[in-house]
């Protein structure tokens, strides 16, 4: 009887290549020898559940599937990985004391701010409601929404200038205030 170590080496013999070359047209040579690694790897893991009744070559549709997961999260983890570099190097190219004094100035300027400005402000700014919803929220007609957060939006402009005037700083030129 052949054992498990000698039936696993004639499917790697017998299919090897062509996982590879499935990997490498789907995603190149790069990273075609890091994926039909794994892809063996689980194999041998998972070796009963490997397909074999008609011979080795018989596990190559198991294969190419277990190649294709293995390849689908690799991907995936590439695509995470790229996302959190520019990520970083957007926070690397960016002066943060600058927008952390830019950030202070405006809380402050909006702790100066009547409760009413405040409710409206927040409501669009930190939790993201639009006009119609926000209305609903505080209780008045999206027309009468409008005008009211044109006014509080204005306060806190004036009020983040004159915070800036008093501590004698230059209010930054990349303080906006949303309309």
């Amino acid at each position: 009887m052949v054992d498990d170590h000698q039936r696993f080496t004639e499917m790697y013999d017998a299919c090897r290549q062509r996982v590879w070359a499935y990997v490498v047209s789907r995603a190149g040579r790069q990273v075609a020898d890091e994926v039909v690694s794994e892809v063996f790897a689980i194999a041998w893991r998972r070796f009963a559940d490997v397909p074999l009744a008609a011979g080795p070559v018989s596990a190559l549709p198991w294969l190419i599937g277990v190649a294709r997961n293995v390849l689908r999260d690799t991907i995936r983890a590439e695509v995470r990985r790229e996302s959190m570099r520019n990520e970083l190097r957007a926070w690397a190219e960016g002066d943060h004391a600058e927008v952390v004094a830019e950030k202070l100035a405006v809380i402050r300027a909006l702790a100066t701010l009547p409760e009413d400005d405040r409710e409206l402000l927040i409501l669009v700014a930190w939790q993201g409601l639009g006009p119609r919803d926000a209305a609903k929220v505080v209780g008045c007609s999206q027309a009468a929404f409008r005008v009211r957060l044109h006014r509080a939006r204005k306060r806190l402009a004036q009020a983040v200038s004159a915070g800036a005037d008093a501590s004698g700083t230059p209010l930054p030129a990349s303080v906006r205030i949303a309309s």
